[in-house]
């Protein structure tokens, strides 16, 4: 979780879009060589805090630590406090720089939060990918069979559909935890079809190409194994 020298402005864009309160992650300040920053997200905004190191111990504050590990361990256990808006947050997620992402990205640039840990044993990467899409395809209506577009957006779990892009609520959000199966579709008249498996629904989607109907079916797939493994790796620490 440490960054180097990502800016600040990088910082609060990962934290935000990615990360969950108390998700956090230390850089280097570009305000001094012997400063670092240690970014932290509370509720919808993102605090920075300096941490000066002095060679034989780092200042944060009035307290004073042997190391940033000992640092993130005192404050994994107690509030830090933000001194201009008095802001109480928990150090509770590290935010690695390194993520397993879906095969279809060109290029890996992004990173995600990590599990919650409170001593330096928990302090190990296991997140869910970023790996999000979004554009348009065609949905069939539930009760009556016609195609509609619709704008479609895909976020950790969730698939949600909107009226068009500018949209702000959407019609529907899809959790893919309960999703079971993603598929092509050849039963429809027409072509680029693919279908999402739900216990109480199978909603039937049409991209505009081949290629663009390959791409939402290989993401999705790769959500899919992605929760299968995560509930795996959950049912085993219970087990055990």
């Amino acid at each position: 979780w440490y960054h180097d020298n990502l800016t600040r402005h990088a910082a609060e864009a990962l934290l935000l879009s990615n990360g969950q309160d108390g998700s956090y992650l230390l850089r280097k300040s570009n305000e001094r060589e012997d400063l670092y920053s240690l970014s932290v997200r509370g509720k919808d905004s993102v605090k920075h805090f300096h941490i000066e190191c002095t060679g034989t111990s780092f200042k944060f504050g009035f307290n004073e630590f042997s190391s940033v590990k000992e640092l993130v361990m005192h404050f994994a256990n107690q509030p830090l406090i933000g001194s201009e808006t008095g802001t109480l947050i928990v150090l509770k997620h590290p935010y690695p720089r390194q993520v397993e992402e879906p095969s279809i990205y060109e290029s890996v640039r992004v990173h995600t939060a990590m599990q919650t840990g409170r001593t330096e044993s928990d302090l190990v990467p296991n997140a869910p990918s970023l790996g999000t899409k979004e554009g348009y395809l065609i949905k069939q209506g539930r009760i009556v069979k016609n195609w509609k577009t619709r704008w479609f957006t895909l976020h950790r779990n969730e698939l949600k559909y909107f009226k068009d892009q500018t949209a702000t609520e959407p019609i529907r959000a899809l959790d893919l935890t309960e999703c079971s199966a993603v598929q092509f579709d050849y039963s429809q008249e027409r072509v680029n079809c693919f279908c999402l498996v739900f216990p109480l629904r199978t909603y039937y989607l049409c991209a505009k190409t081949g290629i663009e109907a390959d791409e939402w079916i290989k993401i999705l797939r790769w959500k899919l194994s992605q929760i299968r493994k995560q509930l795996e790796e959950r049912n085993a620490t219970l087990s055990s």
